[in-house]
């Protein structure tokens, strides 16, 4: 029987082969069919379980003890919600007004600070000053922070006012180092320095540093160009990781009409640090490019429409408009060879640099330096003004070679530096490759950000 059996097999098998060899597409598809209904069958005896509403039910009872009214008190203390907000202080802020920029609504404080010393004299009629509230969900002051650097000894002052009960402060006053840290900005001229630099949120500071750096490189009153663009690297000074102010530029790149200025700060041991280019040239130079730090010019080095002869003739010379008033700067180190009223020129101030160079300052309105006074680059002078031959308030400026009219930021472009000596040569190299890594981060970070 078995043997029967057995060739009954073989021969089924045998069929099967030859049938799934001629005809494979029926075979799948009787095989898919087979699946499907075997699936459809086991979730058919899947849902001949019992029905869950007819399973039964077992109700359990237990009594549960809550906590004392004090003790829940207690923890929702512990998790009370707690308001943190800062603002600077205005130099109009009252008590109330600074109270209310910061969301706090608490009489008890109020009456407290109006009373404190340390707080009047820090925080009242001052502006700028970083004041941090911490309030409770009733909008009443748990604490009031107050951070100023009133030194530049590398320390900031902290101003801590605290709840000790209810309706009453305390008040201390805490001193701690600042800490320095590195930012990276960068910015395109569409209209002036300032706007680029308010754009970028770069502090009007490092701007002034940054002009002020270039300043025997780029007059920035006649040589900006729209689309320039800057990189720079410079410090914040930050206390409990709050900026507070800003240090010095430690590394800047300015692209001016297509020419690239680069600058970083350096210190060699036992001698007075400065800004020197990456390759090693000081840019502490003979002459600045211009007698004023900011100011409109009305008319270059060129030639121009007399406003008073009403000819045309060489303008020899530099016009900057600007407010009577505004501070006028000796471009370079001299000895004063006139101050006082010539001509045309009204109130004006002329400067020996050596012996063939001669600045001259005219239309001032005042004069605030004596002849034969030795004077230093930088150093104030005067003032604008409309005296003499003016139509409005303005610097006439001139520089002269031996009696002849030079260009003045060329002057000072052509005029001596000094370099890094060979000893600190090393060390220079290695701040160098670091500087330019910054600055090309710099580049990179704001044109990902953009």
């Amino acid at each position: 029987m078995n043997n029967g059996f057995i060739a009954a097999g073989e021969k089924l098998l045998a069929r099967a082969a030859h049938a799934l060899e001629h005809h494979p597409k029926h075979i799948t598809a009787l095989l898919a069919a087979l699946l499907l209904g075997g699936g459809g069958g086991a979730f058919a005896v899947a849902s001949l379980g019992p029905d869950p509403s007819a399973l039964p039910v077992t109700q359990i009872l237990e009594a549960v003890e809550p906590l004392p009214l004090a003790a829940q008190g207690e923890a929702l203390d512990l998790h009370r919600l707690k308001l943190f907000r800062s603002e600077l202080s205005r130099s109009t802020d009252t008590v109330e007004s600074l109270l209310s920029r910061l969301g706090v609504d608490d009489p008890a404080a109020a009456t407290f600070l109006r009373a404190e010393s340390n707080f009047r004299a820090v925080v009242l009629g001052r502006a700028g000053r970083t004041i941090t509230v911490e309030a409770n969900d009733s909008h009443a002051m748990d604490k009031l922070t107050v951070r100023w650097a009133p030194e530049d000894d590398g320390n900031f002052r902290r101003l801590v006012v605290e709840r000790t009960a209810p309706g009453q402060f305390a008040s201390r006053v805490e001193s701690a180092p600042l800490t320095a840290s590195a930012r990276l900005a960068s910015g395109t001229i569409r209209t002036s320095l300032f706007a680029a630099a308010d754009e970028s949120r770069i502090p009007e500071s490092i701007a002034i540093q940054m002009a002020d750096i270039f300043a025997s490189e780029i007059d920035f009153h006649r040589s900006l160009r729209k689309n320039d663009r800057f990189n720079i690297v410079y410090e914040a000074l930050e206390a409990d990781g709050e900026p507070l102010r800003t240090g010095r530029i430690l590394s800047a790149e300015f692209v001016n009409g297509g020419k690239t200025h680069q600058a970083m700060w350096f210190e060699e041991p036992g001698q007075k640090g400065g800004y020197f280019t990456l390759d090693g040239r000081s840019l502490r130079q003979s002459y600045l490019a211009s007698p004023m730090e900011f100011s409109r010019v009305t008319s270059g080095f060129a030639m121009r429409f007399h406003p008073i002869l009403q000819q045309w003739k060489a303008h020899l010379g530099v016009d900057y408009a600007a407010p009577t008033g505004t501070p006028v700067r000796t471009i370079g180190d001299g000895i004063v060879e006139f101050a006082g009223v010539q001509n045309g020129f009204g109130n004006v101030v002329i400067i020996q640099h050596g012996n063939s160079d001669q600045t001259i300052y005219a239309h001032l309105s005042q004069i605030a330096v004596q002849p034969g006074q030795k004077v230093v680059q930088g150093q104030h002078i005067g003032a604008v003004g409309a005296t003499g031959w003016a139509t409005g308030p303005h610097l006439h400026f001139e520089f002269r070679v031996n009696g002849i009219h030079h260009d003045p930021l060329l002057a000072a472009r052509n005029s001596g530096a000094a370099a890094v000596s060979a000893a600190a040569r090393p060390a220079f190299e290695r701040v160098s490759r670091l500087m330019r890594n910054q600055l090309t981060a710099a580049t990179t970070t704001v044109a990902s950000a953009q």
